[in-house]
């Protein structure tokens, strides 16, 4: 990742909270046949490993999972909002269009689980993650196992002790409060997801939340 010191997030607390949030990431692998990556769905462990560590399943068949089977390193890369600047939104308009962007890369090497307790209590975890909040009407646990046996038979389990976590924030930290402000005017007006993500963001930041507090204060 290229670093830049204003837009570094080291805070790993926040790193995490990025990673649960934005957890659909790319997993990127090199081998036999070059780079290769694969979208997946991440679970994060932060109790285990310095970093924390990631668990995720995906098929056999995919490329990916010989490059795995290698166990060299991966990178995972976690995607956040972004969303182009335009230099009309600021005050001083002495300057050139950008991009915000937000995004988590960790690394560490592969291990793959293959037996079919791992790979239950892989699918359980992601159930009680993604499914379970939803409270609908589909029980994982009603599915015959012999079912359920079929699916385990091509598919693989695969934890990610994190040896490496960086962040980056590129939220126009090297802007004035004003022109930030009108960044956030911009994004507001257009209303799209990641406009209204981004305006989130730089919101939030300490020198943006007590602009905006001050402005809302009689």
């Amino acid at each position: 990742m290229y670093h830049q010191p204003a837009y570094a997030e080291n805070d790993t607390a926040a790193l995490h909270a990025c990673m649960r949030a934005w957890s659909f990431a790319t997993l990127v692998t090199q081998g036999p046949r070059g780079i290769q990556s694969t979208p997946l769905p991440f679970l994060l462990d932060t109790a285990r490993g310095e970093h924390g560590t990631l668990t995720t399943h995906l098929a056999r068949h995919n490329p990916v999972y010989e490059d795995l089977r290698a166990g060299a390193e991966v990178l995972v890369i976690f995607q956040g909002p972004h969303a182009f600047i335009s230099p009309s939104w600021y005050e001083n308009q002495l300057t050139f269009p950008t991009w915000n962007y937000t995004l988590v890369h960790a690394r560490g090497t592969p291990v793959l689980h293959e037996d079919e307790d791992a790979l239950m209590a892989t699918l359980r975890r992601t159930v009680a993650q993604y499914d379970t909040p939803l409270a609908g009407r589909w029980d994982f646990e009603r599915i015959p196992m012999a079912h359920t046996g079929t699916r385990l038979r091509v598919i693989g389990a695969v934890e990610i002790p994190i040896t490496r976590l960086e962040g980056k924030m590129k939220l126009n930290q090297d802007k004035s409060v004003a022109d930030r402000r009108g960044v956030v005017a911009a994004l507001e007006r257009q209303g799209d997801a990641q406009s209204l993500a981004m305006a989130q963001l730089l919101r939030a930041q300490p020198d943006m939340r007590d602009a905006f507090l001050q402005e809302s204060t009689p």
